[in-house]
């Protein structure tokens, strides 16, 4: 079994963007947002007991999530926001599992938004990486990608853990307030340290 390492961080911190350089020194990414759009898109495995749970409002006409509907629901109702989280995160658990057993790269990057929040994956890891940035950063990031409004992106950083708390627990932090450039020798700093982990 190769060592895995938790990805976490802020909404617009600039996760995707590390996870990119650790793929390209030969690490291999499993990121569970994208399992989870797979598993929530058209025909995906969740949707059967996500329509079931929400009815016809939080679906798309072509059959996937309305990820617009179903973000207004679930930021406005907690017991929304829970009941999607029960029928997605075993599942999302199940095939970030499945990839981290047949991953070919030197060790595991296991991209998890709430790693921390959630706990469901932080005993699968060795260690818990945090990608760090200032809040007004992580807004305009988000924003500027999204399409989103500042209440909305302020929503969703609610919803997470507060910057401190996640540097507080984090065991590596790149922080990402500046461009690529400067988050290059933090991440082949981090590959060599992650190399030498024992499987």
């Amino acid at each position: 079994m190769k060592a895995v390492i938790g990805l976490t961080g802020g909404i617009g911190s600039g996760k995707s963007t590390v996870a990119a350089l650790f793929a390209g020194r030969g690490a291999t990414v499993v990121d569970t947002d994208e399992i989870s759009r797979s598993l929530s898109a058209a025909g995906g495995m969740a949707m059967p007991e996500i329509g079931q749970a929400f009815g016809p409002g939080v679906i798309a006409p072509d059959g996937s999530l309305d990820r617009a509907a179903m973000r207004r629901l679930a930021f406005a109702d907690e017991a929304a926001r829970a009941r999607l989280e029960a029928i997605l995160h075993p599942l999302i658990r199940a095939e970030a599992g499945r990839a981290i057993a047949s991953a070919r790269g030197d060790y595991v990057l296991l991209a998890v938004p709430l790693l921390f929040e959630s706990r469901g994956q932080l005993q699968q890891v060795a260690r818990a990486l945090v990608v760090d940035c200032p809040e007004e950063l992580q807004v305009a990031r988000t924003m500027a990608r999204s399409g989103l409004s500042e209440p909305e992106v302020r929503a969703i950083m609610a919803a997470q853990w507060p910057r401190w708390r996640r540097l507080q627990c984090a065991d590596d932090v790149v922080a990402n307030a500046g461009g690529v450039e400067a988050l290059v020798p933090q991440v082949e700093a981090l590959d060599l340290r992650y190399r030498a982990l024992p499987r």
